[in-house]
């Protein structure tokens, strides 16, 4: 099975990112299963049901989340009502949505799981013992697993991967904007790399205009972001998986650029 996990999708930069180039890469290269991270979808913060929505109409079977999950209020209800977009399994379990979604490709049982750093990030649960206890809940028929570990530092990105080598299929880490170089088949066949990269504009600064970024740094004020439109790209990461054992057999880094 091949899995493309596309990295966070950032405001209408990046949703014109997938419109454009998913389409193609998928039939290309036989792609069964198309998970993005969307919690910057909606204007560069949050996501919402329509934006959502557009994303599941361009190709993507799966969205998951991070720390900007409820930044837009109305996605609180429609968390509650979809099976497609998920949040981190750490938040408290009385908060809308869930953590965890299974789908069935190609008669293969799939688990999309979706879990948040702590280091410089929302005090929640701990997600080495959260991501425990739900892959405990998960039915051994249910072989491959992915998850999308939504993470500040790298150090916590590393541990989680070698933490889940073997008990899982893949750990990709989100949340920092920035592909790194790391790809790799962990030794008990867990595919990780510590961040997947964005989805959007990279002349700019994690997406952002770079002006108001400096303008933040320099000044040390309250600044208002808004989202950078040049030089789109659409990053993630490819993964093939035997389905048989739920174990990896190889990781690409992928980065795709618009015509512009």
């Amino acid at each position: 099975m091949k899995v493309l996990f596309i990295g966070d999708v950032i405001g209408n930069p990046g949703r014109k990112a997938i419109k454009s180039l998913l389409k193609d890469f998928v039939q290309e290269n036989s792609v069964d299963l198309v998970i993005a991270n969307g919690e910057n979808a909606a204007g560069g913060f949050g996501i919402t049901e329509s934006v959502a929505e557009e994303l599941f109409y361009n190709g993507i079977d799966a969205i998951t989340s991070g720390n900007h999950i409820f930044d837009k209020k109305d996605v609180l209800t429609y968390l509650d009502r979809s099976d497609r977009l998920i949040r981190p399994l750490n938040y408290p379990e009385d908060v809308p949505g869930k953590g965890v979604t299974v789908f069935t490709v190609n008669s293969t049982k799939v688990a999309v799981l979706n879990i948040s750093g702590l280091v410089f990030m929302t005090p929640i649960r701990c997600p080495f013992r959260t991501i425990d206890a739900e892959l405990a809940k998960l039915p051994d028929d249910i072989k491959v697993k992915i998850v999308d570990f939504h993470a500040e530092v790298t150090s916590e990105k590393s541990c989680m991967g070698w933490y889940l080598d073997g008990r899982v299929s893949a750990v990709l880490g989100t949340h920092t904007h920035t592909p790194t170089a790391d790809a790799r088949v962990l030794p008990k066949g867990t595919a990780f790399i510590t961040d997947v990269g964005m989805t959007g504009p990279y002349d700019s600064v994690i997406g952002v205009h770079k002006d108001s970024a400096m303008r933040r740094f320099l000044l040390q004020m309250p600044t208002r972001f808004t989202t950078a439109t040049g030089d789109i790209r659409l990053c993630g990461a490819l993964v093939t998986v035997d389905v048989s054992t739920g174990k990896s057999l190889a990781i690409e880094r992928i980065e795709l650029r618009m015509d512009v």
